[in-house]
């Protein structure tokens, strides 16, 4: 497959410019994406472009990754209903580093070959314009009729808030059509891609080349990727699944993806993976046979996690997942972090004991009847430990007359009850 026969059957095609299939056969074309720094990680919401971006450099094209220090500044109005927050120049420089960094994870910036990914700031050539200059040699060039049509811009102006549209944002698609065209004239980039709400603005920059340069350009946007049940692609109760380790651990980055329903795994697998097509194929029909093993899922969150995150992180995902679900030992427990343990057992139950208890060296029927209320009575906890079925720590009680002491505390602060194979229970030492 080339890459728009992949791209298609991938389904991450929603709409381009005649002749554009035609083009991508015919030479090495060079194709860029932008992302505005509006934060200091991109999030799975960037993953699509980023991945497009991928695929272009793997058939052998010459991708450019565009941070929009300079867009970055006004904010798009493409599918926003408020306007967005001004960022200040510093803010946004720390910000282009973080996904610099990121972005370099995914595309090859470093070797010789001549499809090597370059990294741009229009920031670098926006600054250069005066005011004046800029509404002189480009905003000639393209009539308010034509960008008043533009979908970003009927769309805010009849659905948006009270104030409407600053001419500040209403400029934003005039800003992104001229980055196409210096990337055009100085880089020789013919195909701008993004998300399907982009159309509009890339579009612009077509128009720009053929009036301006004479040339002519290509788009080419991809599905917005939504959920099965018409939630929000990347957005959990706690908001956007985020790239950086920082603000989304490599546990809850793969629980996300291990979580996803069956008819969103068929689909993210081919849009967010790089596994061969025959693979994907036979993995979705074994999966369809199998539902119930959720193979599909897990192979989803072994490939996402392991490309963002990196093969140990993702191990150490994977064993977190399975200290939740039954295994794992007072060591494994012991080697997480804080962190990491806290985010495993977010909202299981929770008792807190003084350490003067904890020093008495009180039985476990003691502690978890008298000192706790984690059973309601001594009969329930003894017939429990009689069975086999209480654990502290991931370790079977034998006797209602075992001792608990300092040493058994996790990260000198907790015990971990575990009452049959998932009934959780968190003692806190203060």
């Amino acid at each position: 497959m080339n890459f728009f026969e992949e791209l298609r059957w991938r389904g991450m095609i929603h709409d381009y410019t005649p002749g554009l299939e035609e083009l991508l056969d015919r030479e090495m074309v060079t194709a860029y994406v932008g992302i505005d720094p509006t934060a200091d990680s991109l999030h799975i919401g960037h993953l699509v472009s980023i991945m497009l971006l991928k695929h272009f450099q793997r058939h052998g094209h010459r991708p450019i990754a565009l941070v929009g220090g300079a867009t970055g500044m006004i904010g798009d109005p493409s599918g926003k209903s408020e306007e967005r927050n001004l960022l200040s120049l510093e803010t946004l420089r720390h910000n282009q580093e973080a996904i610099k960094k990121q972005l370099s994870r995914f595309l090859d910036f470093e070797t010789d070959v001549p499809n090597r990914a370059i990294l741009v700031n229009n920031y670098d050539w926006m600054s250069k314009f005066s005011f004046l200059d800029f509404i002189r040699d480009v905003g000639k060039h393209i009539t308010v009729n034509y960008m008043m049509a533009k979908d970003s811009v009927k769309k805010r102006i009849a659905e948006g808030s009270r104030e409407g549209m600053s001419f500040t944002e209403f400029s934003y698609q005039l800003v992104q059509g001229y980055d196409f065209l210096y990337l055009y004239q100085n880089y020789q980039c013919k195909l701008q891609m993004g998300g399907s709400d982009q159309w509009g603005n890339i579009t612009t920059g077509t128009e720009l080349i053929r009036r301006i340069a004479g040339g002519e350009a290509y788009a080419l946007t991809c599905p917005l990727i939504t959920k099965a049940d018409g939630g929000k692609f990347g957005k959990t109760e706690k908001g956007n699944v985020w790239l950086s380790d920082q603000y989304t651990s490599p546990y809850q980055f793969y629980q996300f993806w291990l979580n996803v329903s069956d008819a969103d795994a068929e689909k993210y697998i081919k849009i967010f993976t790089l596994l061969p097509i025959q693979e994907i194929e036979l993995l979705i029909e074994k999966h369809r046979q199998e539902p119930h093993l959720r193979n599909l899922q897990k192979v989803l969150a072994r490939e996402v996690t392991v490309m963002v995150h990196g093969q140990e992180a993702f191990q150490q995902a994977v064993e977190a997942s399975e200290i939740l679900f039954g295994k794992g030992t007072f060591e494994t427990l012991n080697q997480l972090s804080e962190k990491n343990f806290l985010e495993i057992f977010e909202g299981v139950p929770q008792f807190t004991v003084d350490r003067s208890v904890i020093e008495s060296q009180p039985s476990v029927l003691d502690l978890l009847c008298n000192a706790t209320s984690v059973f309601a009575s001594k009969g329930e906890a003894r017939r429990l430990i009689e069975s086999g079925g209480l654990l502290v720590n991931k370790e079977k009680i034998l006797s209602a007359d075992d001792k608990v002491n300092s040493s058994k505390l996790l990260n000198n602060k907790y015990l971990l009850v575990q009452k049959g194979k998932k009934n959780y229970q968190l003692i806190v030492v203060k």
